[in-house]
């Protein structure tokens, strides 16, 4: 590697973490100034906005008429949870896991729920175990998108349109940066502060036709927190769907995500947030294809995230080093990155291999991203003079 001259221009934002994410392009708290605040989420005008987000979301995202949305506590872990505590057990469960969240709901169900039939498929990071493989006869827990191994499922077509049992699907850093075949997908789950860059706490839960039979005819064993229940006497609690919320909600968070939304729909909806995300991650890509010390976890383009763009480093000096070692060396990348202002947040998740993390959803902007990647090889070269064990 040359000799690197430390780049002229820096990013304008510096803000690529992968979650929370990036506010939207021209983003101020001005935006929050007509929130709905000092009042009841009940009261008429609260439960409009809420449902104004439930609406919205529908309309951008061509979420099917027949599919109920909800927004629950807890972010998109709360709307996973409440999933598989409420869904889980009627039939044998798959669970799917090639990163970490995918291993925490592994976790969750053999661990904490210990379903008798319960199976773990897993898989590296940077790989998908084998999906035509997967028995739709059982119900199939899945992230589509790993946000901490940059690797995404390919497209729906390994779900089975006769299945017995229901898909579960994780994406939160998946909606709004990738096409989603609702039809194939019997729970859906998202956070606000993910590819629509808002405000955390809140989560997304989308229900098929399909889940909600399950939910009206099928009673766990176990006891279920009072923020898990959908049900009340054998039916769907439909006001959770029309923004009435289970818990309060914070009323600023909701006029951040519809500011969000907003910003979504005049970029042109879906169409247009996957256009930036598309186009955010060909800069990287242009790049990692010319450089000598960078390559992609995940090897195979076809299942590469174009949202989480997870980086390992590959040359010589970096691969002679001992693991820990590597590992100090990864965070000291990502320091001497975040002191010259031109990247934070960018370090590989904590139990993902050593590297380097990007977020480019739509709220990045491509530029920014341009002005990042000479910053990366300048700092690798620091980095390489100047390491200490």
């Amino acid at each position: 590697m040359t000799e690197e001259l430390r780049p002229e221009r820096r990013p304008n934002s510096p803000l690529f973490s992968s979650g929370p994410c990036a506010k939207r392009p021209g983003w101020s708290p001005q935006v929050l100034e007509n929130a709905f605040l000092g009042r009841s989420h009940r009261a008429a005008e609260g439960k409009a906005r809420l449902k104004a987000v439930i609406d919205e979301h529908r309309t951008l995202l061509g979420i099917p008429d027949d599919y109920k949305i909800g927004i629950v506590p807890g972010s998109d872990t709360g709307a996973v949870e409440m999933a598989l505590w409420s869904l889980l057990g009627a039939r044998p469960s798959t669970i799917l896991a090639w990163e970490s969240f995918g291993s925490g709901w592994a976790t969750d169900v053999v661990k904490q729920l210990k379903l008798a039939d319960a199976e773990v498929v897993t898989a590296g990071y940077g790989e998908l175990p084998d999906l035509n493989a997967t028995d739709w006869n059982r119900d199939v827990v899945f992230t589509w998108n790993g946000t901490t191994s940059g690797v995404r499922v390919p497209n729906g077509d390994w779900i089975a349109d006769d299945r017995e049992g229901l898909s579960i699907c994780d994406a939160t850093s998946a909606v709004f940066a990738m096409e989603m075949p609702w039809e194939k997908l019997d729970v859906v789950t998202w956070s606000w502060q993910k590819v629509l860059g808002s405000e955390a706490a809140h989560g997304m839960l989308v229900l098929s036709p399909r889940a909600i039979e399950r939910l009206e005819s099928y009673t766990p064993a176990w006891p279920l927190p009072k923020v898990f229940r959908m049900t009340k006497g054998g039916k769907l609690i439909d006001g959770i769907f029309k923004g009435e919320t289970i818990n309060t909600p914070s009323m600023l968070a909701v006029e951040d995500v519809l500011d969000a939304l907003k910003w979504a729909k005049s970029i042109g909806g879906q169409e247009g947030m996957i256009a930036r995300t598309t186009a955010n991650a060909k800069v990287i890509s242009d790049f990692v294809e010319q450089s000598d010390w960078l390559d992609y976890l995940a090897t195979n383009p076809e299942i590469r995230s174009p949202s989480s763009v997870c980086l390992k480093i590959t040359d010589d000096w970096f691969a002679g080093l001992s693991e820990d070692d590597q590992a100090k060396a990864a965070k000291q990348l990502v320091s001497i990155l975040a002191g010259e202002g031109a990247a934070l947040d960018i370090g590989a998740y904590r139990d993902a291999p050593a590297g380097l993390r990007i977020w480019a959803g739509a709220t990045v902007e491509a530029d920014d991203l341009a002005a990042l990647m000479p910053w990366l090889d300048w700092g690798y070269a620091e980095l390489k003079k100047n390491f200490q064990k």
